[in-house]
């Protein structure tokens, strides 16, 4: 099974610019020839680039340290030295990339082939062709190379996804992912069977289709970091919509609004804009809802709170066909409202 890596810790340099050169004109009958010292080459910088072509950081926890080539010094002949080439580092796209001292972003990647410089390289020095004046003909002043910056770096990846599944474990996030798309992660009858998020592409029409990220189950205190942790709880912040999935089996010990509010209470803890984040509910499970009574608890409370909710049953399809379309819909207007913003 492939690893799912989603941070990593690395340190990248940018290459030093070379120093210009001290050099005179020295050719037959050409006294005085003067100062001909060429200019020192920019170093190369340090290059992030998005790539849907990668989906973890997995090579970073390999692969640490990054730098990039210094310029040439200058020569004679006013001849400047070769710059450094630059270093393209590709990233999956959804990459956040922060300073390790500050925690300051550096950059957010959220587009294909998207770069950015992370780490720019040292100027070259000047030569002491570019000194002469009209008081000193032979300057023997010339530059040095400036260094590249160097930085330590925090990597972290947020999945990119119009829909995020969120629950406790066990509540049927794979097993809905797995049925509304093409998506197979693994699915068992024991607590965090996901142990790395999902996506799947569910397609409505030949034209319409969405992405839908299943994250890893949470439990309360997840943004302390107990069970999983807040390590998955970064994804639900690219999620454009949210899906709060209730186990309402005859098998669930837990009271379904109960559960409901801890999600709510645990993602807003995480992240206060996931409080204003567009959501619905639903009821999992029904084909073993036992007499339903935790069924309609739920249905009546979110009625109450105004909530879109829906029951269904991953495994006999029942009630996926109204979710699809709700899904549908709330995902085309937010992409409407997104382009109108922009």
């Amino acid at each position: 099974m492939s690893m799912f890596i989603d941070q990593a810790r690395i340190l990248v340099k940018a290459g030093s610019g070379g120093d210009g050169a001290c050099s005179f004109r020295r050719e037959k009958f050409v006294p005085f020839g003067g100062p001909d010292g060429g200019d020192g080459g920019d170093g190369g910088h340090i290059v992030f680039q998005a790539s849907t072509r990668i989906s973890t950081l997995l090579d970073f926890r390999y692969l640490r340290h990054y730098e990039a080539p210094s310029g040439h010094y200058g020569q004679g002949a006013k001849r400047s030295g070769v710059q450094g080439d630059d270093v393209i580092i590709p990233v999956p796209v959804g990459t956040v990339v922060k300073d390790a001292e500050s925690e300051a972003i550096l950059a957010d990647l959220v587009k294909d082939q998207q770069t950015v410089i992370i780490a720019e390289g040292g100027k070259g020095g000047r030569g002491n062709a570019r000194f002469p004046t009209s008081t000193n003909q032979a300057p023997r002043e010339f530059e040095t190379g400036t260094p590249g910056e160097e930085r330590s770096l925090i990597l972290e990846l947020k999945l990119l996804a119009d829909v995020g599944l969120v629950g406790f474990p066990n509540a049927g996030k794979s097993t809905l992912i797995s049925s509304i798309s093409s998506a197979h992660p693994e699915i068992a009858s024991y607590p965090f069977t996901t142990l790395r998020p999902h996506l799947g592409v569910v397609s409505i029409t030949e034209d319409q289709n969405f992405v839908v990220a299943d994250i890893p189950g949470l439990i309360e205190g997840a943004h302390e970091g107990k069970g999983l942790g807040f390590q998955f709880l970064r994804h639900i912040q690219r999620t454009a919509f949210l899906l709060f999935l209730i186990d309402i089996s005859e098998w669930s010990v837990e009271n379904p609004v109960t559960s409901l509010c801890t999600l709510k209470h645990e993602l807003e803890a995480f992240d206060t804009n996931l409080a204003q984040r567009p959501f619905a509910v639903i009821a999992t499970k029904i084909d073993s809802q036992g007499e339903g009574e935790a069924r309609q608890a739920l249905l009546d409370y979110c009625h109450a709170q105004h909530i879109p909710c829906f029951a269904i049953s991953a495994v006999t399809r029942e009630g996926l066909q109204p979710l699809l379309s709700f899904l549908g819909e709330q995902v085309s207007h937010l992409r409407n409202s997104c382009e109108t913003s922009s």
